[in-house]
């Protein structure tokens, strides 16, 4: 049975350019009526896109028109319907980030990850808490970041983290060029692990958080734990599923 289509697309001349294209060889229902997403761009828009329709429970597919597009499908006009019949699913849940910088207080979610960044010359000390118990009392690093299996692939594997099947019931804990503990490699968390970044001489060291594309500056604390009450579905083709790829990733050169 053919599935109803609403398509979204990157800023990018390309992407745009192929939604003109796509809206020409398919029809549109729109964001209300659809029973798929199709989103055109590369990973950053796919994590936008998985942000934009949070609450509308409707599966994601993805079709590159960016650079690396870890989390997308290769980009062709014809045959899209087969396609998605064929599809196969991967359900991904976000971390949920809690901010304290002065007296404000942000939350917000992360599909990839949540980092802890300096934000000057000088590295920062962070105090990291995990089930409210101290692990590290003094972290000297030029940051830390908590990352979510569909994510462990991005920055995490950037900072030399480990990779994580997309069914994995766990987060990694990658510290990024740590300077004491100089050993320290990071660590593997049970998914209902609560973590907690305590910034020491927040003044002299300032830090900022990002969780996916929203940044705050200058904060103090930082919760991160994984929302289960949360489910994105993201559609991949046939044979080309996120679990292959991820797999697949750990076996290249």
């Amino acid at each position: 049975m053919p599935r109803a289509l609403h398509f979204v697309a990157a800023d990018t001349s390309e992407a745009q350019a192929a939604l003109v294209e796509m809206r020409r060889l398919y029809d549109d229902v729109g964001p209300e009526k659809a029973d798929v997403v199709v989103a055109l761009g590369g990973d950053g828009f796919m994590l936008q896109t998985l942000h934009a329709f949070l609450n509308k429970s409707k599966p994601i597919y993805g079709m590159n028109l960016g650079s690396v597009g870890f989390l997308m499908n290769e980009y062709r006009e014809d045959g899209l319907g087969t396609r998605l019949e064929q599809a196969e699913s991967a359900e991904v849940h976000p971390l949920r980030m809690r901010v304290s910088a002065g007296q404000k207080l942000t939350e917000a979610l992360a599909f990839n990850e949540v980092s802890l960044l300096r934000q000057t010359r000088q590295a920062a000390k962070l105090r990291i808490l995990v089930d409210e118990k101290i692990r590290i009392s003094e972290l000297i690093c030029d940051g830390i970041l908590v990352s979510t299996p569909a994510g462990s692939t991005a920055y995490n594997l950037s900072a030399h983290g480990p990779i994580l099947p997309i069914d994995a019931a766990l987060l990694t804990l990658t510290p990024i060029s740590a300077f004491r503990p100089r050993r320290w490699r990071g660590a593997l968390l049970p998914h209902r692990a609560r973590a907690r970044f305590e910034i020491l001489e927040a003044d002299k060291r300032p830090v900022s958080a990002v969780a996916d594309d929203l940044e705050v500056r200058n904060v103090t604390c930082v919760d991160v734990a994984e929302d289960r009450s949360i489910a994105m579905t993201m559609l991949f083709d046939a044979g080309h599923s996120l679990d292959e790829r991820i797999l697949a990733e750990q076996f290249l050169d």
